[in-house]
Protein backbone atom coordinates (compact mmCIF):
# COMPACT_ATOMS: atom_id res chain seq x y z
CA UNK A 1 0.00 0.00 0.00
CA UNK A 2 3.21 2.34 0.21
CA UNK A 3 6.70 2.15 0.06
CA UNK A 4 7.64 5.70 1.41
CA UNK A 5 7.00 7.93 4.83
CA UNK A 6 6.42 11.40 4.93
CA UNK A 7 6.66 13.24 8.60
CA UNK A 8 5.35 16.77 8.87
CA UNK A 9 6.70 19.39 11.22
CA UNK A 10 4.21 22.07 11.39
CA UNK A 11 6.47 24.28 13.61
CA UNK A 12 8.26 27.47 12.31
CA UNK A 13 10.73 29.84 14.07
CA UNK A 14 8.56 32.32 12.31
CA UNK A 15 6.45 32.00 9.98
CA UNK A 16 7.22 33.30 6.55
CA UNK A 17 4.97 35.84 4.72
CA UNK A 18 4.92 33.43 1.31
CA UNK A 19 4.38 30.36 2.92
CA UNK A 20 0.76 28.52 2.79
CA UNK A 21 1.78 25.50 4.11
CA UNK A 22 0.34 24.14 7.55
CA UNK A 23 2.75 25.72 10.26
CA UNK A 24 2.51 27.45 13.29
CA UNK A 25 5.26 29.61 15.11
CA UNK A 26 7.20 28.26 17.87
CA UNK A 27 9.78 29.66 19.26
CA UNK A 28 11.63 26.15 21.00
CA UNK A 29 10.21 23.21 22.28
CA UNK A 30 8.03 21.03 20.29
CA UNK A 31 5.88 19.59 23.24
CA UNK A 32 4.63 16.54 22.65
CA UNK A 33 4.45 16.74 18.95
CA UNK A 34 7.33 14.01 18.44
CA UNK A 35 5.73 11.57 20.77
CA UNK A 36 2.55 12.14 19.26
CA UNK A 37 3.74 11.07 15.95
CA UNK A 38 5.65 7.80 17.30
CA UNK A 39 2.16 7.17 18.42
CA UNK A 40 0.56 7.83 15.42
CA UNK A 41 3.19 5.82 13.21
CA UNK A 42 1.99 2.97 15.67
CA UNK A 43 -1.94 3.37 15.09
CA UNK A 44 -1.39 3.68 11.36
CA UNK A 45 0.52 0.11 10.98
CA UNK A 46 -2.53 -1.34 12.55
CA UNK A 47 -4.31 -0.15 9.44
CA UNK A 48 -2.10 -0.23 6.68
CA UNK A 49 1.18 -2.13 5.92
CA UNK A 50 4.28 -1.25 3.23
CA UNK A 51 3.88 -3.47 0.20
CA UNK A 52 8.08 -3.80 1.06
CA UNK A 53 10.74 -1.76 3.38
CA UNK A 54 10.41 1.52 3.38
CA UNK A 55 12.31 2.74 0.38
CA UNK A 56 12.37 6.79 1.24
CA UNK A 57 11.67 8.61 4.50
CA UNK A 58 11.05 12.43 4.41
CA UNK A 59 10.91 15.14 7.33
CA UNK A 60 8.98 18.55 5.95
CA UNK A 61 7.54 21.26 7.05
CA UNK A 62 7.41 23.59 8.84
CA UNK A 63 10.75 23.12 10.04
CA UNK A 64 11.99 19.84 10.34
CA UNK A 65 15.48 21.05 12.17
CA UNK A 66 13.68 21.96 15.26
CA UNK A 67 13.21 18.61 16.23
CA UNK A 68 15.94 17.48 18.34
CA UNK A 69 18.46 15.04 16.72
CA UNK A 70 17.55 12.57 19.60
CA UNK A 71 13.96 12.71 18.11
CA UNK A 72 14.74 12.03 14.71
CA UNK A 73 16.56 9.15 15.60
CA UNK A 74 13.74 7.82 17.64
CA UNK A 75 11.34 8.38 14.63
CA UNK A 76 13.81 6.85 12.08
CA UNK A 77 13.91 3.73 14.71
CA UNK A 78 10.25 3.27 15.31
CA UNK A 79 10.02 3.47 11.30
CA UNK A 80 12.26 0.84 11.16
CA UNK A 81 11.03 -1.27 13.50
CA UNK A 82 7.43 -0.71 12.54
CA UNK A 83 7.67 -0.94 8.77
CA UNK A 84 11.90 -2.24 8.24
CA UNK A 85 13.77 -0.06 6.49
CA UNK A 86 15.50 -1.07 2.44
CA UNK A 87 19.19 -1.44 3.09
CA UNK A 88 19.30 1.82 0.40
CA UNK A 89 17.18 3.93 2.36
CA UNK A 90 16.83 7.60 1.84
CA UNK A 91 16.31 10.00 4.68
CA UNK A 92 15.78 13.73 3.97
CA UNK A 93 14.99 16.33 6.29
CA UNK A 94 14.35 19.98 5.50
CA UNK A 95 16.71 22.68 7.33
CA UNK A 96 16.49 26.35 7.97
CA UNK A 97 19.82 27.82 7.65
CA UNK A 98 18.68 29.65 10.66
CA UNK A 99 18.15 26.81 13.05
CA UNK A 100 21.39 24.42 12.77
CA UNK A 101 25.14 24.74 13.62
CA UNK A 102 27.52 22.14 13.33
CA UNK A 103 26.66 19.99 16.41
CA UNK A 104 23.05 19.94 15.37
CA UNK A 105 23.70 18.85 11.91
CA UNK A 106 26.15 16.39 13.27
CA UNK A 107 23.51 15.03 15.38
CA UNK A 108 20.71 14.31 12.30
CA UNK A 109 23.42 13.08 10.63
CA UNK A 110 24.26 10.29 13.45
CA UNK A 111 20.57 9.90 14.05
CA UNK A 112 20.84 8.06 10.05
CA UNK A 113 19.71 11.34 7.98
CA UNK A 114 21.99 10.65 5.09
CA UNK A 115 19.85 13.49 2.65
CA UNK A 116 19.31 17.19 3.67
CA UNK A 117 17.78 19.83 2.04
CA UNK A 118 18.55 23.41 3.12
CA UNK A 119 15.69 25.87 2.70
CA UNK A 120 18.15 29.18 1.02
CA UNK A 121 16.27 30.62 -1.02
CA UNK A 122 18.20 33.52 -1.70
CA UNK A 123 21.69 34.47 -0.87
CA UNK A 124 20.79 38.03 -1.03
CA UNK A 125 20.24 39.98 2.32
CA UNK A 126 17.78 42.24 0.41
CA UNK A 127 15.89 39.15 -0.95
CA UNK A 128 15.82 37.55 2.22
CA UNK A 129 14.23 40.28 3.94
CA UNK A 130 11.61 40.51 1.81
CA UNK A 131 10.51 36.20 1.94
CA UNK A 132 10.52 37.17 5.60
CA UNK A 133 13.37 34.20 6.46
CA UNK A 134 15.20 34.08 9.75
CA UNK A 135 18.72 33.53 8.07
CA UNK A 136 21.42 35.53 6.17
CA UNK A 137 23.16 35.08 3.07
CA UNK A 138 26.24 34.02 4.97
CA UNK A 139 24.04 31.91 8.03
CA UNK A 140 23.14 29.78 4.67
CA UNK A 141 26.71 29.89 3.35
CA UNK A 142 27.73 28.75 6.75
CA UNK A 143 25.32 25.92 7.00
CA UNK A 144 26.29 24.32 4.19
CA UNK A 145 29.95 23.98 5.25
CA UNK A 146 28.58 23.21 8.47
CA UNK A 147 26.51 19.85 6.80
CA UNK A 148 29.64 19.02 4.90
CA UNK A 149 32.02 18.63 8.03
CA UNK A 150 29.29 17.10 9.83
CA UNK A 151 29.36 14.44 6.77
CA UNK A 152 26.74 15.15 4.75
CA UNK A 153 27.62 13.98 1.20
CA UNK A 154 24.38 14.45 -0.73
CA UNK A 155 22.76 17.88 -0.08
CA UNK A 156 20.18 19.96 -1.72
CA UNK A 157 19.57 24.01 -1.89
CA UNK A 158 16.60 25.35 -2.60
CA UNK A 159 15.92 28.95 -4.26
CA UNK A 160 13.33 31.17 -4.86
CA UNK A 161 12.91 33.10 -8.18
CA UNK A 162 10.39 35.85 -9.34
CA UNK A 163 10.55 37.43 -5.81
CA UNK A 164 9.30 41.07 -5.84
CA UNK A 165 12.14 43.83 -6.49
CA UNK A 166 14.44 40.79 -8.23
CA UNK A 167 16.27 41.29 -11.57
CA UNK A 168 17.61 38.56 -14.05
CA UNK A 169 21.04 39.41 -12.90
CA UNK A 170 19.81 39.31 -8.99
CA UNK A 171 18.59 35.68 -10.04
CA UNK A 172 22.22 34.85 -12.01
CA UNK A 173 24.45 35.86 -8.59
CA UNK A 174 21.73 33.79 -6.66
CA UNK A 175 22.55 30.83 -8.76
CA UNK A 176 26.18 31.51 -9.04
CA UNK A 177 26.78 31.29 -5.38
CA UNK A 178 24.89 28.13 -5.14
CA UNK A 179 27.10 26.86 -8.29
CA UNK A 180 30.33 27.60 -6.29
CA UNK A 181 28.64 25.82 -2.83
CA UNK A 182 28.54 22.37 -5.69
CA UNK A 183 25.57 20.92 -3.75
CA UNK A 184 24.31 17.82 -5.09
CA UNK A 185 20.88 18.68 -5.81
CA UNK A 186 19.36 22.60 -6.28
CA UNK A 187 15.63 23.03 -6.65
CA UNK A 188 14.29 26.34 -8.39
CA UNK A 189 11.04 27.50 -7.39
CA UNK A 190 8.96 30.60 -8.74
CA UNK A 191 6.97 32.59 -6.66
CA UNK A 192 3.72 31.66 -5.96
CA UNK A 193 1.74 34.20 -4.18
CA UNK A 194 -1.08 32.19 -2.07
CA UNK A 195 -4.25 33.02 -1.19
CA UNK A 196 -4.41 33.62 2.49
CA UNK A 197 -1.28 34.03 3.02
CA UNK A 198 0.41 38.12 3.91
CA UNK A 199 1.82 38.39 0.71
CA UNK A 200 -1.15 38.04 -1.06
CA UNK A 201 -2.31 41.01 0.63
CA UNK A 202 0.77 42.64 -0.23
CA UNK A 203 1.03 41.54 -3.59
CA UNK A 204 -2.01 41.32 -6.40
CA UNK A 205 -0.85 38.91 -9.04
CA UNK A 206 -0.71 42.12 -11.48
CA UNK A 207 1.57 44.06 -8.95
CA UNK A 208 4.16 46.13 -10.61
CA UNK A 209 6.34 44.96 -7.98
CA UNK A 210 6.49 41.72 -9.00
CA UNK A 211 8.62 40.27 -12.37
CA UNK A 212 5.95 40.19 -15.20
CA UNK A 213 5.52 36.91 -17.47
CA UNK A 214 8.55 37.87 -19.41
CA UNK A 215 10.92 38.29 -16.62
CA UNK A 216 9.91 35.20 -15.02
CA UNK A 217 10.31 33.14 -18.19
CA UNK A 218 13.57 34.73 -18.40
CA UNK A 219 14.98 33.64 -14.90
CA UNK A 220 13.55 29.86 -15.51
CA UNK A 221 15.84 29.60 -19.03
CA UNK A 222 18.47 31.40 -17.02
CA UNK A 223 18.52 28.84 -14.31
CA UNK A 224 18.12 25.94 -17.12
CA UNK A 225 21.51 27.61 -18.89
CA UNK A 226 23.54 27.88 -15.34
CA UNK A 227 22.78 24.22 -13.83
CA UNK A 228 23.30 22.15 -16.86
CA UNK A 229 26.47 23.99 -18.36
CA UNK A 230 27.63 22.67 -14.57
CA UNK A 231 26.59 19.16 -14.88
CA UNK A 232 22.90 19.19 -13.37
CA UNK A 233 20.33 17.18 -14.74
CA UNK A 234 17.31 18.93 -15.12
CA UNK A 235 15.10 15.69 -14.11
CA UNK A 236 12.09 17.81 -13.05
CA UNK A 237 9.88 20.76 -13.60
CA UNK A 238 12.11 22.95 -11.05
CA UNK A 239 14.67 20.35 -10.17
CA UNK A 240 18.14 19.54 -10.91
CA UNK A 241 20.88 17.08 -9.32
CA UNK A 242 24.47 15.82 -9.96
CA UNK A 243 23.80 12.41 -11.78
CA UNK A 244 22.83 9.48 -9.07
CA UNK A 245 21.46 12.41 -6.87
CA UNK A 246 18.27 12.72 -7.68
CA UNK A 247 15.25 12.77 -4.67
CA UNK A 248 14.52 9.43 -4.97
CA UNK A 249 11.61 10.20 -2.47
CA UNK A 250 10.30 13.24 -4.68
CA UNK A 251 10.61 10.68 -7.82
CA UNK A 252 8.34 8.53 -6.08
CA UNK A 253 5.61 10.70 -5.05
CA UNK A 254 5.67 12.05 -9.02
CA UNK A 255 5.59 8.41 -9.85
CA UNK A 256 2.89 7.62 -7.95
CA UNK A 257 4.37 5.78 -4.91
CA UNK A 258 1.68 4.94 -2.24
CA UNK A 259 3.80 6.99 1.04
CA UNK A 260 1.98 7.41 4.55
CA UNK A 261 1.79 10.84 5.85
CA UNK A 262 2.20 11.30 9.66
CA UNK A 263 1.73 14.26 11.49
CA UNK A 264 -0.61 17.72 11.67
CA UNK A 265 -1.89 18.41 7.87
CA UNK A 266 -0.15 15.73 6.31
CA UNK A 267 -1.32 13.58 3.15
CA UNK A 268 -1.10 10.01 1.98
CA UNK A 269 -1.60 7.96 -0.98
CA UNK A 270 -2.04 4.36 -0.37
CA UNK A 271 -2.26 2.07 -3.03
CA UNK A 272 -4.94 -0.35 -2.60
CA UNK A 273 -7.78 -2.61 -4.31
CA UNK A 274 -9.34 0.83 -5.74
CA UNK A 275 -7.35 3.36 -8.01
CA UNK A 276 -5.73 4.37 -4.78
CA UNK A 277 -7.02 6.60 -1.75
CA UNK A 278 -5.75 10.31 -1.02
CA UNK A 279 -6.23 11.07 2.63
CA UNK A 280 -5.49 14.20 4.79
CA UNK A 281 -4.79 14.52 8.23
CA UNK A 282 -6.52 17.74 10.01
CA UNK A 283 -4.77 20.83 9.88
CA UNK A 284 -5.80 21.64 13.59
CA UNK A 285 -2.27 20.54 15.66
CA UNK A 286 -5.04 20.77 18.89
CA UNK A 287 -7.58 18.22 17.14
CA UNK A 288 -4.87 15.96 15.71
CA UNK A 289 -3.33 15.67 19.30
CA UNK A 290 -6.52 14.78 20.56
CA UNK A 291 -7.45 12.38 18.42
CA UNK A 292 -4.26 10.70 18.78
CA UNK A 293 -3.96 10.88 22.29
CA UNK A 294 -7.50 9.16 22.16
CA UNK A 295 -6.01 6.25 20.06
CA UNK A 296 -7.48 7.16 16.90
CA UNK A 297 -6.18 8.63 13.42
CA UNK A 298 -6.50 12.35 12.42
CA UNK A 299 -7.81 11.45 9.22
CA UNK A 300 -9.87 14.34 8.13
CA UNK A 301 -10.27 13.34 4.09
CA UNK A 302 -10.56 10.40 2.25
CA UNK A 303 -10.88 10.12 -1.52
CA UNK A 304 -10.97 7.14 -3.20
CA UNK A 305 -9.87 7.97 -6.57
CA UNK A 306 -11.44 6.86 -9.99
CA UNK A 307 -9.83 4.98 -13.20
CA UNK A 308 -10.73 8.32 -14.51
CA UNK A 309 -8.58 10.34 -11.58
CA UNK A 310 -5.97 7.71 -11.72
CA UNK A 311 -5.46 8.36 -14.68
CA UNK A 312 -5.26 12.03 -14.82
CA UNK A 313 -3.05 11.79 -12.46
CA UNK A 314 -0.60 9.60 -13.91
CA UNK A 315 -0.45 12.04 -16.90
CA UNK A 316 0.43 15.13 -15.11
CA UNK A 317 2.61 14.03 -12.36
CA UNK A 318 4.40 12.09 -15.07
CA UNK A 319 4.89 15.16 -17.16
CA UNK A 320 6.36 16.85 -14.61
CA UNK A 321 9.47 14.82 -15.21
CA UNK A 322 11.57 15.48 -17.95
CA UNK A 323 11.21 11.73 -19.01
CA UNK A 324 7.61 12.26 -19.14
CA UNK A 325 5.39 9.52 -19.49
CA UNK A 326 6.01 5.73 -21.18
CA UNK A 327 3.21 4.79 -22.76
CA UNK A 328 3.89 1.17 -21.46
CA UNK A 329 4.05 2.32 -18.00
CA UNK A 330 0.33 3.88 -18.40
CA UNK A 331 -0.86 0.52 -20.16
CA UNK A 332 0.49 -1.46 -17.71
CA UNK A 333 -1.21 0.30 -14.52
CA UNK A 334 -4.70 1.01 -16.80
CA UNK A 335 -4.63 -1.80 -19.42
CA UNK A 336 -5.02 0.78 -22.17
CA UNK A 337 -2.89 3.29 -24.29
CA UNK A 338 -2.87 6.66 -23.40
CA UNK A 339 -3.67 7.07 -26.80
CA UNK A 340 -7.13 5.92 -26.94
CA UNK A 341 -7.85 8.20 -24.02
CA UNK A 342 -6.16 11.66 -24.92
CA UNK A 343 -5.52 11.38 -28.48
CA UNK A 344 -7.28 14.62 -28.82
CA UNK A 345 -5.37 16.29 -26.36
CA UNK A 346 -2.39 15.19 -27.25
CA UNK A 347 -3.09 16.23 -30.89
CA UNK A 348 -4.25 20.09 -29.57
CA UNK A 349 -0.90 20.22 -27.32
CA UNK A 350 1.89 18.85 -29.78
CA UNK A 351 0.30 21.64 -32.30
CA UNK A 352 0.54 24.24 -29.82
CA UNK A 353 4.21 23.53 -28.73
CA UNK A 354 3.61 22.04 -25.36
CA UNK A 355 3.78 18.82 -25.52
CA UNK A 356 6.60 16.73 -27.38
CA UNK A 357 6.34 12.91 -28.38
CA UNK A 358 9.46 10.45 -28.73
CA UNK A 359 8.77 7.06 -29.79
CA UNK A 360 6.33 5.92 -27.51
CA UNK A 361 6.63 8.66 -24.74
CA UNK A 362 5.52 12.08 -24.67
CA UNK A 363 6.85 14.98 -22.43
CA UNK A 364 7.03 18.62 -21.85
CA UNK A 365 8.47 21.27 -24.24
CA UNK A 366 10.51 23.81 -22.70
CA UNK A 367 7.03 26.09 -23.30
CA UNK A 368 5.56 23.54 -22.24
CA UNK A 369 7.56 23.51 -18.60
CA UNK A 370 6.46 27.55 -18.49
CA UNK A 371 3.18 26.97 -19.05
CA UNK A 372 2.85 23.42 -17.01
CA UNK A 373 -0.13 23.84 -15.28
CA UNK A 374 -2.72 25.25 -18.27
CA UNK A 375 -1.51 21.66 -19.28
CA UNK A 376 -2.18 19.93 -17.24
CA UNK A 377 -5.45 21.02 -16.57
CA UNK A 378 -6.53 19.38 -20.10
CA UNK A 379 -6.06 16.37 -18.23
CA UNK A 380 -8.49 16.84 -15.58
CA UNK A 381 -11.77 14.88 -16.19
Amino acid sequence: MFTRLYIHIPFCRRKCPYCAFVSQESENSLGSYPELLLKEMRLASQKAAPQKPLQSIYFGGGTPSLLEPGQVAGLIAEARNTFGLSTRVEISLEANPGTVDHERLAGFRSAGVNRLSLGVQSFDDRMLKTLGRIHSAQQARDAFSAARSAGFTNIGIDLIHALPGQTDQMWHTDLEQALQLAPEHISVYGLSVEEQTPFAELYAEDSPLLPDEELAASMFETADTQLTAHGYEHYEIANYARPGFRSRHNSGYWQRDGYLGLGAGAHSFLRNEHYGSRVANTPDIDKYSATIQAGGLAREDVTFLSREDAMAEFMFLGLRLADGVEFSSFEQEFGVSPESVYATVFKELVTAGLLKRINNSVSLTRRGMLLSNPVFARFLP
